[in-house]
């Protein structure tokens, strides 16, 4: 009677321990094989590896950067962005706007019914 008195008195976690071990086993025995998952994904896992070792490569290959402007990096961008660039002096200046032309004279109204012939 003790026993199953302490037994009802841990039901709640014994209840959940039993669906998480099923649950588990379920997909283990549902779930594909590992073999398979990589045999699926092998193009991908292999352009992956090539591209992290292409990336080793050129970093190892590359110069490094100079240190002395490393504070300044991208500044010029910045100031560019941030504000409008000042006149280059190499750059022609604008060219001048033309003259408007003057207005065409306006035509003189001929009164409806005469004719512009000479009778």
């Amino acid at each position: 009677m003790e026993i199953s008195q302490r037994l009802l008195k841990f039901k709640f976690p014994i209840l959940f321990t039993s669906i998480l071990v099923l649950l588990v086993s379920c997909l283990f025995i549902l779930a594909p094989r590992f073999v398979t998952i990589i045999a699926y994904f092998w193009p991908l896992l292999l352009s992956t590896a090539l591209f992290l070792v292409a990336v080793l490569v050129f970093a190892r290959a590359s110069p490094p950067g100079t240190e002395s402007s490393g504070d300044k990096t991208g500044e010029g961008l910045l100031d560019y962005v941030a504000c409008e660039p000042a006149p280059q002096p190499d750059l022609d200046p604008e060219p001048a706007l033309e003259p408007e032309p003057a207005p065409a004279p306006a035509l003189e109204q001929i009164p409806a019914g005469e004719s512009l012939k000479s009778e």
